[in-house]
């Protein structure tokens, strides 16, 4: 018998949008591989996509810091458990000192980066103990990325919401600097609001690609397609998928009709040289992290057990 609880069938509807009984199938027929089910309802249809559970446990702010000659850029995500305090003075200047340290620091993990001394003998870590002290609350820093441009060009960024989304762009150009601000601004809201995964479609895991391929064609076969014309539905699907993950190839949500690429293209004709969209970083606070949901029935139902 397949190994399973009744977590992991709602956990499953959850991602998925199915039915309970459609992915309790789904757990039997995969014995009880989490991923594989997932996959399974995306084949027969049932799923339309993969996706992490909305709901997060975290609180916190995401913060984006810029050097002044625009060559090096952090990002930083810290979390709390209240929105409360994630507004709170002391939290948002724990958060700024971060990510000025981010800026000069070489550190490549969240573990060496508060290991480092941040001034007045204190390191990273004793900053957040202190904070936690005074706050109340659990306060951890979840993750960080720097940028460091060493050749002409610049790095810009974007933050959402007062720090729900931050977003940093590095362009590579000789172009007009206000130009070129301009346009990586106009690139990190895009990324910002669409969510791309890679920079262009060599960028694609090749593995993940593959698994897509063999879902799109389990779902045109399950639809009753010819075998003529699956592969083209396929290559066609695949085309689609590289749009929605890929910032290049996807549409320009201020003019549709142009794609990143065409619009990339445009400004290098307005600095009369090539740029390059060299990377980009995307975090969403919170993102990942589930919160935990009481399950409530199950609950009462241990409680009377426990009465009788």
């Amino acid at each position: 018998m397949a190994n399973f609880t009744n977590q992991d069938i709602m956990k499953l509807r959850e991602q998925t949008g199915v039915g309970m009984m459609d992915c309790k199938k789904a757990l039997i027929a995969t014995d009880g591989n989490f991923e594989e089910a997932v996959k399974y309802l995306r084949e027969k249809g049932m799923a339309s996509a993969a996706k992490k559970a909305s709901r997060v446990a975290a609180e916190g702010l995401v913060r984006c810091l810029v050097s002044d000659d625009k060559k090096t850029a952090a990002i930083v995500e810290v979390n709390c458990e209240t929105d409360f305090v994630a507004r709170s003075d002391q939290f948002v200047a724990l958060i700024e000192k971060i990510a000025q340290h981010v800026l000069v620091s070489d550190a490549k993990t969240v573990e060496e980066l508060l290991s480092e001394q941040f001034g007045e003998g204190k390191t990273g870590s004793d900053l957040v103990s202190e904070a936690v002290a005074s706050i109340g609350e659990k306060i951890s820093v979840r993750r960080f990325t720097k940028f460091a441009l060493d050749v002409e060009g610049l790095i810009a960024s974007y933050v959402h919401m007062g720090g729900k989304i931050g977003v940093l762009v590095e362009l590579k150009s000789n172009g007009d600097k206000e130009t070129l601000q301009e346009l990586a601004f106009n690139l990190a809201m895009q990324v910002a609001a669409a969510k791309p995964e890679v920079l262009n479609k060599e960028d694609v895991d090749a593995a993940k690609l593959e698994n897509e391929k063999e879902i799109l064609t389990a779902q045109s076969r399950n639809e009753g397609k010819p075998e003529a014309v699956i592969e083209k539905m396929v290559l066609g699907r695949i085309n689609k998928y590289y749009k929605e993950v890929c910032l290049l190839e996807q549409e320009y949500v201020r003019d549709t009709a142009l794609t990143i690429k065409q619009v990339v293209a445009d400004y290098e004709k307005k600095v009369g040289c090539p740029i390059t969209v060299a990377a980009f970083v995307r975090y969403e606070m919170g993102e990942g992290i589930e919160k935990r949901v009481d399950n409530f029935v199950d609950e009462i139902a241990e409680q009377l057990k426990a009465i009788k």
